[in-house]
């Protein structure tokens, strides 16, 4: 058996799109065996982009479900339908775990569970905790964060492009399944676990204080590249390089100060403003005019002289860069050692990445996604004990799909 600390346990995952399956993408990286379930043909994330420019297979969905194994069966038919919720609820200590985001799939709820193994665990992902549709893009703009975001002389709203919130209400799955799997080790007892993507951005906003400040100041000004609440800024350099420069401490301050040769103007318009720019709040206030002060030292200096002095003087800081750049670094040898080369069935060589977590210092295994039903005969005949005359007649009547 593995070593890695979820080793043994089975996940059945019936999910499409980002949350569910980034929540079974961590399980499998932490050595669960994470069934991923789809219909024949796939699930409606099979080809969606991002897409190989070789061959239009999914990125999307080939980078989201490494590690897993797949199955993909006709759940519009009753054998499929009790196949599926035989293998969700077999019999184990290590198992009766489910993670899905299914939508109008009564045959598969809670309840049509939990009569099969009363200790069955479902973390369910949905949209809005009264049962209406919603995806990152549309969650961003009811709570008000596409009106924070962009330009600060508009107000027009500015789609975030990363699925923040998708990505949390994975990792926000993982900690209530894993939660509810300690208790039920402890008491026997299942659980049936409701995540809606709304109330984990709701929640997300309360609890950085942001709704709390608008009911007492009123909506916040947009601040465009400056950072709200400290000293935050971005700077173009000689050779229109760009930087983010981040003060939040008052060693991040006195370092950036030393870095641009300004400690005594910025000591004298303290003495003038009658502010101490020690307090993180003031630097805030007065963000606009410190910048100006800094702004000619960015402007006097290549990229690669600005990066040096900041980081030398211990400076918070950081270039803003293209995805490229990222892949250029990533195939000279110079990237982050959480990513990785992958030879990806179907579409060939791709970057791929470790689990984040590293233990004692060194990154988890990476694996390729399994093709599509790839894995469908073997795991049915492991788990459920299905013999090859079954097998075969479910091959024959439909209700298993080809591998691929």
């Amino acid at each position: 058996m593995s070593g890695q600390p979820l080793a043994g346990l089975r996940v059945v995952e019936f999910a499409s799109f980002v949350a569910g399956p980034s929540a079974g993408m961590t399980l499998a990286q932490l050595g669960a065996q994470v069934i991923r379930v789809d219909p024949l043909g796939g699930g409606p994330d099979y080809h969606r982009w991002p897409v190989a420019a070789r061959n239009g297979e999914s990125l999307y969905w080939n980078s989201l479900n490494r590690g897993k194994r797949s199955v993909a069966v006709d759940v519009r038919s009753e054998r499929g339908r009790e196949l599926v919720l035989a293998l969700a609820t077999a019999p184990g200590a290590d198992a009766g775990i489910v993670v899905d985001n299914a939508v109008g799939r009564p045959w598969f709820s809670y309840e049509a569970l939990a009569a099969r193994r009363a200790d069955v665990i479902k973390v369910h992902i949905g949209g809005q905790a009264g049962g209406g549709p919603a995806v990152d893009y549309t969650v961003n703009t009811e709570v008000g964060v596409t009106d924070l975001t962009g330009p600060a002389d508009t107000r027009t709203p500015v789609n975030h492009v990363l699925p923040a919130w998708d990505l949390i209400a994975g990792m926000t799955a993982t900690t209530a399944l894993l939660s509810a799997l300690h208790r039920r080790e402890r008491t026997g007892a299942g659980a049936h676990l409701q995540i809606a993507l709304a109330d984990v951005a709701l929640a997300g906003v309360a609890n950085l204080g942001w709704l709390s400040e608008v009911r007492e100041r009123g909506d916040r000004a947009r601040h465009g590249n400056y950072m709200y609440g400290s000293f935050g800024a971005d700077f173009v350099t000689a050779d229109d390089g760009r930087v983010m420069v981040v003060a939040l401490t008052p060693r991040q301050w006195d370092a950036l100060c030393t870095a641009t040769g300004t400690a005594k103007v910025i000591a004298s318009l303290e003495q003038t403003l009658g502010v101490d720019f020690a307090d993180e709040a003031h630097r805030y206030i007065h963000r606009e005019t410190i910048a100006a002060v800094m702004r000619p030292w960015f402007a006097g200096l290549p990229l690669d002289a600005v990066g040096t002095a900041l980081t030398d003087a211990g400076v918070l800081w950081s270039r803003y860069r293209q995805m490229s750049d990222v892949v250029a670094d990533f195939e000279a040898g110079a990237g982050s050692q959480v990513l990785t080369e992958l030879d990806q069935a179907g579409i060939g060589p791709v970057i791929s990445a470790h689990s984040p977590i590293r233990e004692d210092g060194e990154y988890g295994p990476v694996r390729p996604a399994a093709a599509l039903g790839a894995d469908t005969e073997q795991v049915f005949a492991e788990v459920l004990g299905l013999g090859d005359s079954e097998l075969g007649e479910l091959r024959a009547t439909g209700v298993f799909g080809t591998a691929g």
